[in-house]
């Protein structure tokens, strides 16, 4: 099992290209979702840059946008998914409104590579309420519960100590840090998983 957990991928494009390099995957399923219900989306177009500028062919897959059985059909056949920011809970009410959350978590845990930026690296952990200071949960008014991948049993809290994000984070540690195994990360950093250990490595 291999995860690239980030806060922000163009700020961690070396650890990224180094992550991915050891695996070499022909194309990555690129989900934009989280962003739909954000007015700001620069992040993602500079993260799908940041990918194609490595040289790897992009499938765009806006799981708001597509068929239950199109988006399960393309996530089955992929080698690598990289699952982009913007809102937490929008995003895991749509992937769990198409039944995608098992699937990616199985594939995942038999060698499907994992890239996850801010939402997409929340949503791997086992419950994202903790991120409800920081993302707006009433744009997501089908999301019945807040259960995660669970595919770290830690915590991460992106954009740690970032502009616009310095009062959140900080807020978000005082709230959950004595409750939650958090990870903090600032926009240079990444969590590099392998099967149950982890690193937090930092952008030269």
């Amino acid at each position: 099992m291999k995860l690239f957990l980030t806060s922000y991928l163009a700020g961690t494009k070396g650890l990224a290209e180094k992550f991915l390099s050891e695996e070499q995957p022909v194309e990555i399923v690129f989900i934009p979702t989280a962003a739909n219900v954000e007015e700001y989306r620069g992040y993602v177009d500079e993260g799908a840059a940041v990918l194609r500028e490595m040289g790897y062919a992009l499938r765009n897959l806006d799981v708001a946008a597509v068929t239950r059985d199109e988006a399960a059909h393309t996530i089955a056949s992929c080698e690598c998914l990289c699952i982009s920011g913007g809102n937490t809970f929008f995003l895991l009410q749509e992937l769990k409104r198409n039944g995608l959350i098992d699937l990616i978590a199985k594939k995942v845990r038999k060698g499907m590579l994992y890239i996850g930026e801010s939402a997409g690296a929340i949503i791997a952990c086992p419950d994202i309420e903790y991120n409800q200071i920081m993302d707006d949960r009433a744009v997501a008014p089908e999301l019945n519960d807040c259960i995660g991948m669970g595919l770290v049993d830690w915590y991460v809290l992106p954009h740690n100590g970032e502009f616009p994000f310095v009062e959140t984070t900080a807020e978000t540690i005082r709230i959950y840090g004595d409750k939650l195994d958090l990870v903090p990360l600032n926009n240079s950093q990444a969590a590099v998983v392998s099967d149950n250990n982890f690193c937090v490595m930092t952008e030269n």
